[in-house]
């Protein structure tokens, strides 16, 4: 039996077990996959303070994220396609991060829908919308998502228009899988992945088929998704979309100071500094040498969070200590999820709290309110000087 004592490990049973295209998926960028790479190396940039002699008894890791309580500053990112990572994916992961005292995000493009995954848990997670052509629908997501009583709206806004994606494109990336002779051949290696699917509850995306109108099968389901995410969004629809919530809104998707400080006129109640992973402005900052920007640019007037290259507690720990009030983990939940579904999530949830703790204590801290940048060493060109 494997011993897990890292994601990297999680990572490598997953590459064994998913299908390639979902695999592929997962583990992919925009165009060259700079940004990609750059979201987890930038974190190698960032060195830790070693202190001793300091009492480290008594820690906690416990904090709040928009007014929730949370075992630790972490939270599973919106992560489209889960379903197809293993089988009943979202439930599986929901009820992981549940008992782990971790909130959950549901995305618009998951297999298991909001109304499954509400079903399957006992807690209120969050949702996360993408905004669409059809407006009508995107009223009813909110509602629905009003309706299982999610307890945040986590709106995406750096997908107006798809980035390429190469791999997904090459892989015919569609769920459930196309069945060609490759896409066959590579399903015909993966039985135990195979074997879950044929009781999965759902193999399509839950949150739109039977939904939309015309909507009936996978190829009718491809086209109105390739055509319905809305290039036109501005921040007045997004100050719509949060009134028509009238609850908790996290803005994700934000990159530059400029961006940030229109979060702030239109209320959000937190902002994620992201570039989705990287899969869709190639070229563009990794996150964590945006933070500081952003940071500088809001202050304390709304709470900032990080998403994208989260793989270890200590990249928590640095994002938390540079300001974050909390951070997303994407990738390193399906890493587990793929290669050993709830039980697997959860691992990689105690990974990555234990990781947290330990570095947290060998730098002289104790809670996460005593976390600051004293305990960095951050390089002088961090943030990159550009020409003007």
């Amino acid at each position: 039996m494997t011993v897990i004592t890292c994601i990297d490990d999680l990572k490598q049973i997953y590459r064994r077990r998913a299908p390639r295209m979902f695999y592929d998926y997962c583990e992919s960028g925009s165009w060259t996959e700079q940004t990609f790479r750059e979201n987890t190396s930038d974190f190698d940039r960032i060195r830790l303070r070693q202190r001793v002699a300091v009492d480290m008894s008594g820690r906690s890791t416990a904090t709040q994220m928009v007014g929730q309580d949370v075992a630790m500053p972490v939270a599973l990112a919106p992560v489209g396609l889960t379903g197809m990572q293993h089988a009943d994916g979202e439930i599986k992961a929901a009820r992981a991060a549940e008992a782990f005292g971790v909130p959950f995000t549901l995305s618009t493009m998951s297999i298991n829908s909001i109304e499954d995954v509400a079903g399957a848990t006992s807690r209120p997670f969050w949702f996360q919308l993408y905004t669409m052509k059809d407006q009508g629908f995107v009223s009813s997501l909110i509602q629905r998502a009003k309706d299982a009583k999610c307890s945040a709206l986590v709106i995406t806004l750096d997908l107006q228009i798809l980035g390429q994606r190469h791999r997904d494109l090459k892989n015919g990336l569609s769920a459930p899988p196309k069945l060609t002779l490759s896409t066959m051949a590579n399903l015909a290696t993966k039985w135990r992945w195979g074997a879950g699917m044929l009781g999965a509850s759902r193999r399509h995306f839950g949150n739109i088929v039977g939904h939309v109108q015309g909507i009936s099968d996978a190829a009718d389901l491809g086209a109105w998704t390739a055509e319905q995410f809305d290039p036109t969004l501005d921040w007045d629809k997004i100050a719509k979309i949060r009134e028509e919530w009238g609850g908790k809104v996290i803005l994700k998707g934000i990159m530059e100071p400029e961006d940030a400080q229109m979060a702030l006129q239109v209320g959000a109640d937190a902002i994620v500094v992201s570039n989705h992973g990287g899969r869709q402005l190639d070229g563009a900052l990794s996150s964590i040498r945006a933070l500081p920007a952003i940071l500088d640019a809001v202050g304390d007037k709304t709470e900032v969070h990080l998403d994208s290259g989260i793989r270890s507690g200590q990249d928590v720990l640095k994002a938390v200590a540079m300001g974050a009030k909390g951070t997303y983990i994407g990738r390193a939940f399906v890493y587990g999820l793929g290669a050993m579904g709830e039980q697997g999530v959860t691992r990689a949830l105690e990974v990555i709290h234990r990781e947290m703790d330990i570095s947290m204590a060998l730098c002289g801290r104790r809670r996460i309110d005593e976390l600051g940048r004293d305990i960095l060493k951050i390089p002088a060109d961090f943030e990159g000087h550009w020409a003007k």
